[in-house]
This record gives C-alpha cells, sequence and structure tokens, in this order.
C-alpha cells in the first residue's frame, strides 16, 4: 500500500509521541523532499521522527502541475498531491482543508489525521482518540469546536 503524506500528520502524531500509529496502519510512509525539508527547517516536532526507517522521501518528478497548485497551496502540499499522482498512492494524508479539496478533485484517496486516529482505534492499536485529540490540541493543533464534538461523536467517546 503506498501513502504519502504532507507535513502536518507527521507533526501532529511526533507531538504526542505516537508517530508509529502511522507505520501500524500503513507499514511505509512516503513523503516529497519539500515535506521533508518544511520538518527538518526547524528542530521541533517531526524533526527527528521523519528520519524514521518506515518514511521514505521520494523526489517528484513531474513539474507539470507545480505552477497550477502552488497558486494555491505551500510547496509540500503542492509536492504531496503531486507525488501522490505521480506513484499512483492508495492514500493521501494531508490536513488542511484546501489541500483536501485540491487533492479530491485530482481523485486522491485523501484521509486526514483524525481519520487515522480513528481507524487505529477500529485496528485496537489505541483503545480511545480523545486523549490523543486533546494531547494534539494541547501541542499547539487547532480543532473547531465542531469538528471536535463531530469526531469524538463519531468514535463514540462522547454523548449526542
Amino acid at each position: 500500500m503506498k501513502t504519502v503524506s504532507n507535513t502536518t500528520p507527521i507533526i501532529s502524531l511526533s507531538s504526542i509521541g505516537r508517530i508509529e500509529i502511522l507505520r501500524d496502519i500503513f507499514q511505509e510512509i512516503i513523503i516529497s523532499q519539500a515535506v521533508y525539508e518544511e520538518i527538518k527547517a526547524k528542530q521541533g516536532y517531526g524533526y527527528y521522527e521523519v528520519d524514521s526507517d518506515f518514511i521514505k522521501v521520494e523526489t517528484v518528478q513531474s513539474e507539470e502541475y507545480r505552477e497550477i497548485l502552488l497558486n494555491k497551496l505551500d510547496i509540500g502540499e503542492a509536492e504531496t498531491i503531486m507525488l501522490s499522482k505521480e506513484i499512483k498512492a492508495d492514500n493521501t494524508i494531508i490536513d488542511e482543508n484546501i489541500g483536501y479539496f485540491i487533492a479530491k478533485e485530482y481523485n486522491l484517496n485523501v484521509i486526514r489525521t483524525l481519520s487515522i486516529l480513528l481507524k487505529a482505534k477500529e485496528n485496537n492499536i489505541i483503545t480511545q482518540v480523545k486523549p490523543l485529540i486533546d494531547e494534539m490540541i494541547l501541542k499547539g493543533r487547532w480543532y473547531s469546536n465542531h469538528v471536535y464534538y463531530l469526531f469524538l461523536k463519531k468514535a463514540n467517546e462522547i454523548e449526542a
């Protein structure tokens, strides 16, 4: 299974010390050179984790969509979408709304960090998503109250 990730999911899961969830679900994560450079730009969450043996860095070969995508996205998101198309990825992990919807327009199977946590719960990798989401929020990740409560309801961790 080929899974390409953008920066935010790696940083978010690294911030709570749970980067292995990506490995446990997908076995291997592929990132573009731009995503690698974004994470390595400063020593923060993900700085060391991005060098894990299950994360592979690949260079985007085509410049075909680059200029079009860069009009709306940052370089990491643009390269994540381009690389996903090039290698015919099974999954593309992008959290940011604009990148998510553009990736959908390119017919990619796009998932977000919260969906990964739900899948981890369904596969008994974790027992609850709420403590992990709460910790990510404490570490700087932002979710609207609406998204937070809808997701916890979907995970059967709060009442309606």
